[in-house]
């Protein structure tokens, strides 16, 4: 589960009325986090340590780390912001060893950015997660120094300095971790990007508040790993044939775009579901036949520039209505004027759960609210281009804000969304948002969405929800991303590499 700060104070507070002491709750966080620093100073074998302690608990944290890494290496301390203004953190400032120097960052400013830029480790516990808007000159200059030390080994507290933890808004100037330890849950700046990139690795520590007072309460996010955890494939009865596990109708491919066409198949197929009609032009069948034997193969008459006519709307209608269970469309499509007429007819007429992808997302983007009037269950799975497309604004805004715009726009269109990306999200038409921590960006080639959307469709044929079907094809789409990474290299991995690991997956 992601929580964010409310959440995070709620889930302190509650362990404070079921009589854990907040001292010992801070005491436990610095010693997760003095124990990760004390393993990288003994295998690095580093003898200076800076600890930059803010005015509040995060300081408090800092000040029970510099304690305990004291008779380990040189330890100094920061004190960015004048002496500690909490009691928490006060107690700790005021029982660490005479061994730990101590300097004003106000008055000892040259001292301490000369520390700052030849220490070995610099460990940031200025900021927690009660932070908003920006640093402070004074402060920003300082992280700046921190950052231009490349040979130290940096590691944040909660979260690098100058980061916002619920909205992941990351200005310049943002402390850089090589590692983020962060206590009892991830938080939304963990997970989103650019946020993420900052933090490094990412630990999520135990301090020894019960589970189930964090189990009870409320999250913004849920890890697709933990609901494919609580959610098993339903068994299938040994009776079962075919029929039984769900027809997909698939259009998708174009001149040129066969291989579009080919992998969103396979991948269905290899997510189980039991009758695979695959609806493409006639010009590349041969290709998709000659590649692929386990589909039904429907023809089509296309028009003269290799794209399905729309004259095969009706064909295309009978296919879906009558003997399909789900349908897939947009993969290598293609995009004209007949082919947004045609999605769109589609889609009005649809009495089937769709998947719309690629090109069949971008054909509605000048007539989104054709989604509004479908009735029928719905995925959509946009990367932050067509995302842009379909809101009539740039990558960089979505980009800016993926949960927020993800979450409304689920709940607008009364649609399932994929928004894909480094840590994919899924927004459900209810409100629930699902951040997937599977992947690597060795995907980051052509063919993966074709592959994530044949699953997702292969997953909606077989009777799952678009919810269920959405989160898992996203889960197992990374792992088999992260299966392939560990066998070929990011850089040499292919989709159909991916595809064929969810053989051993499954």
């Amino acid at each position: 589960m992601i929580v964010d700060s409310n959440t995070m104070n709620y889930i302190e507070t509650a362990a404070a009325n079921s009589g854990i002491e907040m001292s010992q709750l801070m005491e436990n966080a610095g010693t997760q986090t003095a124990k990760l620093a004390e393993k990288i100073i003994r295998e690095k074998k580093l003898r200076q340590v800076c600890v930059l302690c803010g005015s509040g608990n995060n300081g408090g944290d800092g000040f029970v780390i510099a304690r305990l890494l004291a008779d380990l290496c040189q330890v100094t301390v920061i004190l960015t912001a004048g002496e500690p203004r909490t009691v928490l953190a006060r107690n700790n400032f005021d029982i660490l060893p005479q061994n730990v120097q101590i300097l004003y960052y106000g008055s000892h400013y040259y001292e301490c950015i000369g520390i700052v830029k030849d220490t070995q480790m610099l460990i940031d516990a200025i900021y927690g997660i009660g932070f908003r808007d920006a640093l402070s000159t004074e402060i920003a200059d300082l992280v700046s120094f921190c950052n231009e030390n490349t040979h130290a080994v940096k590691i944040a507290v909660d979260l690098p300095s100058g980061i916002e933890c619920d909205t992941g808004a990351a200005r310049s100037g943002c402390f850089a971790a090589d590692y983020t330890v962060t206590f009892t849950a991830l938080k939304p700046l963990h997970v989103l990007y650019p946020s993420a990139d900052l933090c490094g690795e990412i630990i999520v520590a135990d301090v020894g508040i019960p589970k189930n007072i964090v189990r009870s309460a409320p999250y913004v996010m849920q890890s697709t790993e933990s609901y494919v955890e609580e959610h098993p494939f339903p068994k299938r009865k040994k009776s079962a044939h075919k029929g039984d596990n769900g027809t997909l109708l698939s259009l998708c491919g174009s001149y040129g775009m066969a291989g579009a066409a080919i992998l969103s198949a396979k991948a269905a197929l290899r997510c189980g579901v039991g009758l695979l009609k695959l609806a493409v032009p006639e010009s590349i069948y041969p290709i998709a036949a000659g590649t692929l034997s386990e589909p039904v193969y429907v023809p089509l008459v296309q028009s003269k520039d290799g794209i399905v006519d729309i004259d095969e709307y009706a064909k295309l209608m009978q296919l879906m209505t009558e003997g399909s269970d789900a349908a897939l469309i947009g993969c290598g499509l293609g995009l004209t004027g007949n082919t947004k007429s045609l999605v769109a007819l589609l889609i009005d007429g649809a009495t089937k759960p769709l998947v719309l992808d690629a090109d069949g997302i971008n054909a509605i983007s000048v007539n989104i609210n054709i989604l509004k009037r479908s009735t029928v269950p719905k995925i959509l799975t946009p990367h932050p281009g067509e995302m842009a497309r379909l809101l009539g604004t740039d990558v960089q805004s979505v980009q800016a804000d993926r949960y927020h715009i993800a979450k409304s726009f689920a709940a607008e269109y009364n649609v399932t969304l994929i928004l894909k990306g480094a840590n994919t999200l899924i927004a459900t038409p209810e409100g629930r948002v699902y951040v997937n921590l599977t992947g690597n960006e060795g995907m980051g080639k052509g063919g993966c969405g074709d592959m994530l959307a044949g699953m997702a469709a292969s997953f909606l044929a077989q009777g799952m929800s678009t919810e269920e079907a959405a989160v898992r094809a996203v889960y197992y789409h990374g792992l088999a991303g992260d299966r392939c990474a560990e066998k070929y290299s990011k850089r040499a991995m292919l989709p159909s590499d991916m595809i064929d690991e969810l053989k051993t997956i499954f």
